[in-house]
């Protein structure tokens, strides 16, 4: 029986995570590539990004371990059968990475660090009004392992911290709340809002011109979720109208965001390549190898994905 390893990485990087699997998982043949000859010995998938279709044909497979935290596109995949086994990736280091992101875009919003790079283009020497972070409300939108995460560094910061899901979430020093009908309370209190929402059918563009007018006049929008989650002509129209003051955007609906997009040039936005909490090949295959071998081993594997919520 064997491991597929199903990515769109290059050619060195699969190398890589292969000779890493090899050393980890010694009584596994690793597969980086399909062949008649060994499709039907594929018990166990490890997958990042697969183009659709990749596992279709597999007919032992039982069980998909992600490499990405998001499953979206897994589930869109209509050639992987419902029946099979997904877990997520859940590792801490990944979370770790979220939350050092996610503190720059607050900091750098809350300290005027982009309209001071904007000064400095323009050869323009002006200081701007201090404010104390204790001033500064955030939102974090999705209260996962890597919200939570987010939340708390942001907490520990001395921000003022509102936290929402549709699920009640509690944690220390974080105002929670949960549900649609509180959304736009969490919406109109808050400076700088950060979506780490799952991409779901509900929350496909959730951002539109609707959610931005619930938001603080003024406030800014950091999106390090997913591209769908966000109608891009609205968010250049809220920012055009001064209802956002800017966008920190990691995630796009089309990647790489196209040449000549007006996301690339607008004065209001930083944009991201799609990088604030990449995949570490160390602490991902620590946390994949765990729960290869305990599917294996016919023990409980962790992070499975709830298909009826899409995450």
């Amino acid at each position: 029986m064997s491991l597929l390893l199903a990515t769109d990485f290059a050619p060195d990087a699969l190398q890589a995570w292969a000779d890493q699997l090899r050393e980890a998982l010694p009584s596994e043949t690793v597969l980086t590539q399909r062949s008649p000859e060994h499709d039907g010995s594929v018990e166990m998938a490890l997958v990042a990004n697969p183009a659709p279709g990749a596992l279709q044909g597999l007919p032992r497979l039982k069980f998909i371990q992600s490499m990405w935290a998001g499953v979206d596109k897994l589930l869109r995949d209509d050639t992987i059968p419902s029946g099979l086994l997904l877990a997520r990736m859940v590792d801490p280091a990944m979370n770790t990475a979220m939350a050092e992101t996610a503190l720059w875009a607050v900091l750098s919003l809350h300290r005027d660090h982009f309209a001071y790079a904007a000064q400095q283009r323009a050869g323009e020497w002006r200081s701007l009004d201090q404010r104390r972070a204790d001033e500064v409300r955030v939102a974090v939108l999705g209260l996962g392992e890597m919200g939570r995460t987010v939340a708390l560094r942001l907490v520990a910061n001395g921000y003022p911290v509102s936290g929402w899901s549709q699920r009640e979430t509690m944690l220390p020093s974080v105002e929670s709340f949960a549900g649609d009908a509180t959304l736009p309370t969490v919406l109109a209190q808050a400076d700088i809002v950060i979506n780490l929402l799952p991409l779901t059918a509900r929350t496909h563009s959730l951002f539109n011109a609707d959610t931005f007018a619930r938001m603080k006049k003024g406030a800014s929008f950091v999106n390090l979720a997913r591209g769908q989650h966000v109608v891009e002509a609205d968010l250049l129209a809220a920012l055009d109208s001064g209802q956002l003051r800017h966008a920190v955007l990691d995630v796009f609906s089309t990647e790489p965001l196209p040449a000549g997009h007006a996301l690339w040039t607008h004065p209001q936005v930083t944009v991201l390549p799609h990088a604030a909490a990449q995949t570490d090949l160390r602490s991902a295959t620590a946390v994949a190898v765990a729960n290869l071998k305990a599917w294996r081993e016919g023990r409980s594997v962790v992070n499975l994905v709830n298909r009826e919520r899409g995450y």
